[in-house]
C-alpha cells in the first residue's frame, strides 16, 4: 500500500496560485545590491503594501536552537540594515552568543523576496537616543514599562508600569531605557527572488567578496 502523508483536516496540497512578476535579470542588476534593495523597497512603498518594511530575523542561540520573529526595518545605508529592540530579549541574547541573522523581506502583492545573511554589531548610545527621541510618545513609555522584564503574569503589571511612566515624565521628555536600542546587520549574502510563472523563478544572489566587491550570480529556483 503506498504510504499516505499525514492528514491535518486541511487540503493544503490543493492550495496555489501561480506567480506572473517580470524577469530578474544579471544586466538589469546594479554591482551594488543595497540598490536594488533600494529600489524594490521603494516600489513597495509607492505601491502602499502593507508593512512593506516589516522583515523576519532570524537568529541561533550559542548551542544552535533557530527561532524567528517579525520586526520593522528602520533604516539602510551602505553599513547595512538597522532595527531596534530591548537588549533583554530573547534574540538579543542569541545576538550576544552568535552575532549573526537573517532577514527576510516578502512582498505579497509584488510577487518578491529578499533575503538577506549578515553579522550584527550594536548601535552606539547617541544612534539609540536620537531614534528613540523620534518615536510616539506612546512607544516610548511602552518601552520604559517594558524595560527589565521577561517573563510577566499578566497584561495588568504591563499596563500598571505604563500608567506609572506616564505620570513620572509628565511635562519631560521621555529619557532612552537602558536595555533599549538598536542593531545594525552588515550583510555578506542578499538574495533577491522574483516569482515567475511556471514556478520559474528569478533568484539572483550577491555575495560579498574579500575585496569589498559583491559577486552576482543565479540560482535554479
Amino acid at each position: 500500500m503506498k504510504p499516505q502523508p499525514p492528514s491535518t483536516g486541511l487540503n493544503l496540497g490543493a492550495e496555489r496560485r501561480d506567480y506572473a512578476g517580470p524577469r530578474l535579470l544579471e544586466a538589469d542588476a546594479p554591482a551594488d545590491p543595497l540598490e536594488l534593495f533600494a529600489a524594490w523597497m521603494q516600489r513597495a512603498l509607492d505601491e502602499q503594501v502593507m508593512d512593506a518594511t516589516a522583515m523576519a530575523v532570524s537568529t541561533c542561540s550559542a548551542s544552535g536552537r533557530p527561532s524567528s520573529r517579525m520586526m520593522l526595518l528602520k533604516g539602510h545605508d551602505p553599513q547595512g540594515f538597522v532595527f531596534f529592540t530591548r537588549y533583554s530579549t530573547h534574540k538579543c541574547q542569541d545576538l550576544l552568543g552568535n552575532p549573526r541573522a537573517a532577514l527576510l523581506f516578502y512582498w505579497r502583492e509584488l510577487v518578491r523576496q529578499v533575503r538577506v545573511e549578515a553579522v550584527l554589531s550594536r548601535l552606539s548610545e547617541a544612534e539609540n537616543r536620537a531614534y528613540f527621541a523620534s518615536r510616539p510618545r506612546e512607544s516610548q513609555l511602552s518601552a520604559r514599562a517594558a524595560s527589565g522584564l521577561v517573563e510577566i503574569a499578566g497584561p495588568e503589571l504591563l499596563e500598571q508600569r505604563y500608567q506609572a511612566e506616564d505620570a513620572r515624565w509628565q511635562g519631560r521628555e521621555v529619557p532612552l531605557p537602558e536595555d533599549w536600542g538598536g542593531f545594525r546587520a552588515r550583510p555578506d549574502r542578499i538574495e533577491f527572488w522574483q516569482g515567475r510563472p511556471g514556478r520559474l523563478h528569478d533568484r539572483l544572489v550577491y555575495d560579498l567578496t574579500a575585496d569589498g566587491s559583491w559577486r552576482l550570480h543565479r540560482l535554479a529556483p
